[in-house]
């Protein structure tokens, strides 16, 4: 699990290098966590309504915001940011499910053609740092400091991208329950939420989550789900029993890296031999660190489910990230054998290859590299890894046209340029020197619109 820390300034924010989970931001600005499990959970509870909705699985992306408010929201294309406040609150997977249906409501309805102006030079990273604006600024148009920092010079569409009308969230509810009786999915998820928003809603000031000041919730809204849900002959459809594991897991996981150790053995006592409960015993005992420990229960969780590739993946940062670089590539290389789709993986698979000194390695990691590039084009250190590998292999061109990307990734444009034309010089003419010449062209457009 990965987190990356997002700073604001003015409308379109940077990112800084990657980090763990476990390493704190520097303050309260909220960052987004990449975690191969995590998401493989949530896009196989958001597949069946993407299909529904005529959408395709491949073309969609999911984000995960450390953030422990209650939000989630669609921007940028066919992208769902969901706040770990959303996940830890949620109660079931069908809760998970109807949040997911509605957003894709918004996707599917067209409502956020209105936005693409404000989000023409936006990263991943600034897309969230905006939405920790809006979330405070877009209903009432706050005069809040700490909204102010974020929105800069930021012109009213900007401040309202993330922002529906009632009448957009009412038409977005009507999809959403289309999509789960076409996917044979119960609603009452959904319902069960605008009751934890009813209760929200009565709180004032910075403790009302951000969801109720970006999807307006009326009664109107509420009398609507709740028909349905007495209607629907899918209303009473339980969750199947592998997604209540996942969720269970997803929760373990998430808690074990975001709250202190201490907090986390105290959650999961030592007596309690379910899965998730020594999954996150294994994770707070790396974390404090306790290594001896931890190793001993993700071992036993493997030998218990030798063909988990997560279990695999926990091992193999275990003992990266004590050291172990060697000895970390085995654990890594079941993982990625394991779940050969997962592009996440294979970079960190790529990773560890690279740290370990071996350049015997090298050649592995490129190849893994770019097997994810078609996947991960937005992740800026698959970018810069990609660099350090073409540079091993004394390719400086592709390196400088590599950092070129990372640039574009994180929104530096300066940088982004300057490597592009560095890439241009160094490369032969061909595919990747036009490329180079078309990150130099966008970077240069982006950054003379003030991005």
């Amino acid at each position: 699990m990965r987190l990356r820390v997002v700073i604001t300034a003015l409308f379109l924010m940077l990112a800084t290098s990657l980090g763990m989970v476990r390493s704190a931001a520097a303050d309260d600005t909220p960052g987004f966590i990449r975690d191969a499990e995590i998401e493989d959970i949530i896009r196989t509870w958001w597949t069946p309504i993407i299909l529904a909705a005529g959408l395709d699985p491949k073309a969609v992306h999911i984000y995960l915001v450390n953030d422990p408010t209650l939000n989630s929201f669609v921007a940028g294309g066919q992208n769902l940011f969901l706040n770990t406040g959303t996940l830890l609150r949620s109660v079931s997977p069908n809760q998970i499910v109807g949040i997911m249906a509605h957003e894709t409501g918004h996707i599917a309805g067209g409502h956020l053609s209105r936005s693409e102006q404000a989000m023409k030079n936006a990263t991943i990273a600034g897309i969230i740092a905006m939405a920790a604006g809006a979330a405070v600024a877009v209903v009432g148009h706050s005069s809040d400091a700490g909204a102010a920092a974020v929105l800069g010079g930021a012109g009213v569409s900007e401040r309202s991208f993330l922002s529906f009308s009632v009448t957009q969230e009412a038409s977005a509810d009507h999809a959403a329950m289309t999509f789960l009786d076409r996917a044979h999915l119960s609603a009452r998820g959904l319902l069960e939420f605008f009751g934890i928003l009813e209760k929200e809603e009565m709180l004032a000031g910075q403790r009302e989550d951000p969801y109720l000041r970006t999807h307006p919730l009326t009664r109107d809204r509420i009398n609507y789900v709740r028909d349905h849900v007495e209607h629907s002959q899918w209303s009473n459809v339980p969750d199947p029993p592998d997604w209540i594991a996942m969720h269970k897991l997803m929760k373990a996981k998430l808690a074990a890296f975001l709250d202190a150790p201490s907090q986390t053995l105290a959650a999961y006592k030592e007596d309690d031999n379910s899965v998730p409960a020594r999954y996150a015993r294994a994770i707070a005992y790396y974390r404090i660190p306790q290594l001896k420990n931890a190793l001993e229960l993700i071992d036993g969780l493997i030998k218990d489910a030798p063909n988990d590739p997560y279990f695999q993946e926990l091992k193999g940062q275990m003992l990266f990230e004590n050291g172990r670089v060697k000895d970390a590539i085995a654990p890594y290389e079941r993982a990625v054998a394991l779940k050969p789709d997962s592009a996440l993986l294979r970079i960190e698979l790529a990773q560890v290859e690279l740290e370990s000194d071996d350049a015997s390695q090298v050649p592995k990691a490129l190849a893994f590299l770019n097997g994810a590039t078609p996947f991960e084009g937005d992740n800026a250190d698959l970018w810069r890894l990609l660099a350090i590998a073409y540079g091993r292999s004394g390719n400086m061109g592709m390196a400088a046209l590599s950092l070129a990307e990372q640039g574009m990734a994180d929104g530096d444009f300066n940088a982004a340029r300057q490597e592009a034309a560095r890439a241009i010089k160094l490369l032969p003419p061909g595919a990747q020197r036009q490329r180079a010449q078309d990150i130099a062209d966008d970077a240069r457009r982006s950054r003379d619109r003030g991005g």
